[in-house]
């Protein structure tokens, strides 16, 4: 006995010993404390207890050796790998930009990567009373008080149990309330005087199928106390393409319940997540339209959207922005039309104020929640970008790379070279800097390309030489292929007629009219120019004569007057020019090379009329119409067939707008073009000016109104 006691002694010693030499190394090593501090030991006691044994030897893993032997990091220190730091974290740190990361999941997906036993239904708890009784059951009853018995019994396949003197009755489909009342019930017949207790043995499985976008469809044979989620889990949840938000429980060919999982991982609610009946089939839909929200929101994810959802919507499921998030700038990606993407920028504090900027969300759209940046949105990028504008940046941090990034990357036209613009300041005055960089570089990282910004720089990116992916002409009316055409650099306008087949048998080519846009610009410059000028002299006359009115009726006569110059303004600020170039078109074999055969620009419009044969007649006339037009009559022919001219007409100043765009003074000649109407004209009879007193100090008035009706291709009727 006291050989064996030795024995025992040793090799305690001898382990103890092992143990105390295995901790040196990593104590050594800097892996922590072979044994732990007093403040160690003492936390490790509960408040308010006091122990006597002396502590324990606490023997650290180095961190190569847990991972190689599957040790567990149990410490309550980040493990040996390092996480990626928070954005709020960057942003203490300093190292934080106003990007927004874009390394975003689908939400939600990640529960199931989890093993279905975390998510097991517990099997020794209490029933409760709307628990449905099935084949399989094991019910256990007792009984005292007169007579004293115990029995227990299983539900059979035919649904029924058998009891000794009550006999045999059926059991399944009722709920365990039901079950109790109906055993007291029968029992009832046979006894009097007796206490009963009824209580439920190991459950029975049930066999439910998870079918549709699952990660592992099949059938599973799972507790009778399993619910939609247990289920799920069993069968690996829904996968990338199975919804997350569209789970229906179909039992007898009829949906039961469509259950959200977002109720549940958002706001913790299950009251939708009912008890499984056998033969249940779960049902996983496709998933739905995806959105996703990235940067600087409290979960950034890829969100599946259900129903309508807008831009606050999708930031309040998020779980709102962070503290450190810029409310004045929101920017949303969109795909239109499954082939060109959209970008768009907005202020989410004014998104707040105005419930109609909070737009609807689509499928594909990704939201971007930028960070507050150390500086005030001061770097300017222009050019071939998807985005061009006003950037902030980190000085001394932000890249070439990062501010493309922010724009939503380069143009597939870019050039690869980019010019940046730097201006700085010395005692002597700014200094400016202008360099080129390679874009390719730039993004590949070559910091001699990928430069630091700073404060002010300008970024222009170039698009490839003389780029321009389209110029389109537009050909209207009398050609024989109308429609949109794309012309080539230096291209004429004679050659586009012929590409559209030539003119028809119908076409009019004298009242051709040709517009373009640039000069519709320029023309309507002038008309402002006129207009504003107009308005300042009259505005200004109309002061001194309300301020001079010696009487009542002086006074309500100046009021008449102001009363029509402002009418007569309004009139001409609705003045809309066309932009019609007055070209001579004539037929094919002698208007190309001519000096009307013209390049074409980019939105130039064509229009080949038919022949009106007609000729208007407006103005200071007693019948402003249309005659039919008869070849070799004057002017006077058709102001006579328009009832002559009124007594207020200025028939010294009547002129004839003509059908290819041309003005000229009736009784006279302009530009070569004589006073033989032609079909398409317009005769028109202006009014004396002096019939209105206001009028009479302005003596270019006249002038003013015959440019405005050519150059805008109308007829200013004031009275």
């Amino acid at each position: 006995m006291r050989r064996q006691r030795k024995l025992v002694v040793r090799v305690f010693a001898l382990f103890a010993l092992t143990s105390f030499l295995h901790c040196i190394p990593f104590a050594i090593a800097g892996y922590g404390p072979a044994f732990p501090t007093p403040s160690t030991s003492s936390a490790s006691q509960s408040s308010g207890q006091q122990k006597s044994a002396a502590p324990l030897v606490a023997i650290e893993q180095p961190p190569a050796l847990q991972h190689e032997k599957g040790f567990e990091n149990t410490s309550g220190t980040e493990s040996p790998e390092k996480k990626a730091p928070s954005e709020f974290e960057k942003y203490v740190s300093g190292k934080a930009t106003a990007s927004a990361s874009l390394d975003i999941k689908q939400f939600g997906y990640e529960l199931f990567e989890k093993p279905p036993s975390t998510f097991a239904p517990l099997l020794n708890v209490p029933v409760g009373p709307d628990y449905v009784v099935g084949p399989g059951d094991a019910i256990k009853i007792d009984v005292w008080g007169k007579f004293e018995g115990s029995w227990n019994v299983v539900v059979n396949n035919d649904g029924n149990i058998s009891l000794p003197k009550v006999g045999v009755f059926g059991v399944t489909g009722l709920s365990f309330r039901e079950l109790k009342e109906l055993l007291h019930k029968n029992f009832s017949k046979y006894y009097t005087g007796f206490e009963m207790n009824v209580s439920m043995g190991p459950l029975r499985t049930i066999h439910v199928y998870v079918v549709g976008n699952a990660q592992r469809p099949g059938a599973y044979t799972i507790s009778s106390f399993s619910t939609i989620i247990n289920a799920l889990f069993e069968g690996g949840g829904p996968s990338k393409t199975g919804s997350m938000r569209n789970i229906q429980v179909k039992r007898n060919g009829k949906t039961v319940v469509t259950f959200d999982l977002y109720d549940f991982l958002l706001q913790g609610d299950k009251t939708k997540d009912i008890r499984l009946m056998p033969e249940d089939v779960i049902f996983i839909a496709p998933v739905g339209p995806l959105v996703g929200i990235a940067g600087n929101v409290k979960t950034p994810a890829i969100y599946e959207l259900k129903g309508e959802t807008r831009l606050l919507d999708l930031i309040e499921m998020a779980g709102g922005i962070t503290g450190i998030a810029f409310k004045g700038r929101v920017q949303v990606q969109r795909i239109e039309d499954h082939h060109a993407r959209m970008m768009f920028e907005g202020d989410l504090i004014d998104i707040e104020k105005k419930p109609e900027k909070n737009f609807i969300l689509q499928d594909g759209d990704l939201a971007k929640i930028f960070a507050v940046a150390d500086t005030a949105k001061t770097v300017t990028i222009t050019g071939a970008v998807a985005h061009p504008g006003e950037y902030g940046v980190v000085p001394g941090v932000t890249k070439v790379s990062d501010i493309l990034s922010l724009t939503g990357g380069m143009l597939y036209y870019t050039s690869s070279q980019a010019e940046v613009t730097r201006v700085t300041v010395t005692q002597s005055g700014p200094k400016t800097e202008i360099f080129v960089i390679d874009l390719v570089k730039a993004m590949q990282g070559d910091p001699q390309h990928d430069v630091t910004l700073q404060m002010n720089d300008y970024l222009l990116v170039r698009t490839v030489p003389e780029w321009n992916l389209y110029r389109t002409v537009t050909l209207n009316g009398e050609v024989r292929y109308p429609g949109t055409y794309t012309f080539k650099q230096g291209e004429t306008l004679s050659s586009v007629i012929e590409r559209a087949g030539g003119y028809t048998g119908r076409a009019y080519l004298r009242g051709a009219m040709f517009t373009r846009e640039r000069v519709r610009e320029q023309q309507q410059r002038q008309i402002q120019e006129m207009v504003e000028r107009l308005e300042r002299e009259l505005s200004g006359s109309g002061t001194a004569q309300v301020a001079t009115a010696s009487s009542p009726d002086d006074a309500r006569m100046v009021q008449l007057e102001l009363e029509q110059k402002r009418q007569f303004i309004a009139q001409l600020k609705n003045v809309r020019a066309k932009g019609r170039i007055a070209l001579n078109i004539t037929e094919m074999a002698t208007f190309r090379g001519s000096a009307y055969d013209i390049e074409l620009e980019q939105g130039d419009i064509i229009t080949v009329p038919s022949d009106p044969k007609t000729v208007q007649v407006i103005g200071s006339v007693y019948n402003q119409s249309a005659f039919v037009y008869e070849q070799s009559k004057e002017y006077d022919y058709y102001v006579n067939l328009a009832g002559g001219c009124t007594s207020n007409a200025d028939k010294g100043n009547t002129f004839i707008l003509q059908a290819n765009g041309t003005a000229i003074k009736a009784g006279g000649s302009f530009l070569g073009f004589g006073e033989h109407l032609g079909s398409g004209d317009t005769v028109v009879v202006p009014e004396q000016i002096e019939r209105v007193a206001w009028m009479r100090n302005f003596k270019d008035i006249t002038q003013i109104l015959y440019q405005i009706a050519v150059t805008a291709g109308v007829l200013i009727v004031v009275f």
